[in-house]
């Protein structure tokens, strides 16, 4: 099960938690400076002894191949050096012995490097599918609705940190869940599951958006009562889309508004803030819903705070409708481009991006 997810996913997307290739240089090291060392020595004269720069195959080797190609090497090294009459160096005895030793260390060493890869490839493959579980990548199309995702964990060599979406069919229509939990990073995938998990539910029994809310509400709220210190609350932005009606309602929990694309022109939608998640919203005030009638062609954008928060070298916020609207048309068209195409232009902007992202674009056929 764990490699059938993990092959899911290097389908779709490059795994950031996979060892990545050694680089060529790094392999072609031993044999490269074991031809060069030979050519040099045999066309210097015997005066000039080069030979014991060989010492330094062995562990070369080491550090890219595996027990027997580095034991191959240092057998090598020992027999260039042992031939006689062959004018490559005049290793002493006790010479020959420092190299043979230093080949047998590097083999050991080669073999132990080995094991741990193995065991780390198998850990990070672990570690891939729990959290390709907790966050899968979405559908291109759910019901009526175009979507795409794109994601980026602050934290380096994680898929999961503390920005959440999801897009399910239930019996009232399609919904979506773009949020932002307290925290980034490894500390907060708790929190992300719980609430990813209470959507789930909440998209096939609750009749309303804001009954979605209130349930996230509440697992928040539950988990902070049971985690001693815990505070935990998050920001988020609900979207329904009904397959009999052309427009699409939002509840905000105060979260960035999404931004609607439509006609060359991008507009934030006027999405009345609701209170974050986790604070007890049922005792205080429940979001208000809003409906947006929907025209053919037109685009929905959802970010996180690593979005519209990202700055460059003077200090300046990224400003994300007004780079929408200097992006081509055909980039607007399909959901998948749109999110990539933010992604690149953000990075551009900021040189760097320090938190954690996300984006989740709509089409919806009217």
């Amino acid at each position: 099960m764990i490699r059938a997810a993990a092959s899911r996913r290097d389908r779709e997307e490059p795994s950031r938690l996979r060892e990545a290739p050694r680089p060529r240089w790094v392999r072609g090291a031993p044999p490269l400076l074991l031809a060069a060392i030979c050519v040099i020595q045999l066309a210097t004269p015997e005066a000039v002894d080069l030979s014991f720069l060989l010492a330094a195959v062995p562990p070369m080797a080491a550090l890219s191949y595996g027990a027997s190609a580095t034991a191959l090497f240092g057998g090598i090294v020992i027999t260039l050096l042992s031939l006689p009459g062959f004018g490559l160096g005049r290793p002493g005895e006790s010479d020959l012995l420092t190299v043979a030793f230093a080949a047998l260390l590097s083999i050991v060493f080669a073999w132990v490097r080995s094991r741990r890869d193995a065991q780390l490839v198998t850990v990070r493959t672990v570690a891939e599918a729990a959290q390709f579980a907790v966050l899968p990548p979405l559908p291109e199309r759910v019901g009526p609705v175009r979507c795409a995702g794109l994601y980026r964990a602050a934290q380096g060599g994680t898929l999961v940190g503390g920005d959440l979406f999801d897009v399910r069919k239930g019996p009232c229509g399609v919904r979506a869940l773009v949020g932002d939990v307290q925290g980034h990073g490894l500390e907060a995938v708790g929190t992300v599951a719980a609430l990813l998990g209470a959507f789930r539910e909440a998209v096939l029994d609750q009749p309303d958006l804001e009954g979605v809310a209130g349930r996230l509400d509440r697992r928040l709220v539950v988990d902070s009562e049971q985690a001693e210190h815990a505070e935990l609350f998050a920001t988020a932005v609900l979207l329904e889309f009904r397959d009999d009606a052309a427009e699409v309602r939002l509840v905000s929990c105060g979260h960035p508004p999404p931004l609607l694309l439509r006609g060359g022109t991008v507009e934030e939608l006027d999405v009345a803030p609701g209170p974050p998640l986790g604070l007890g919203i049922a005792g205080v005030a429940a979001p208000e819903e809003v409906s947006v009638a929907l025209k053919p062609g037109d685009r929905l954008l959802a970010v996180t705070d690593g979005v519209t928060e990202a700055r460059d070298a003077s200090g300046a916020f990224y400003p994300l409708a007004e780079r929408l609207s200097s992006f081509p048309v055909e980039v607007w068209d399909n959901p998948a481009v749109l999110t990539s195409a933010v992604w690149r232009d953000l990075v551009r902007f900021s040189g760097g991006v320090g938190d954690d992202v996300a984006l989740l674009a709509f089409a919806v056929e009217v």
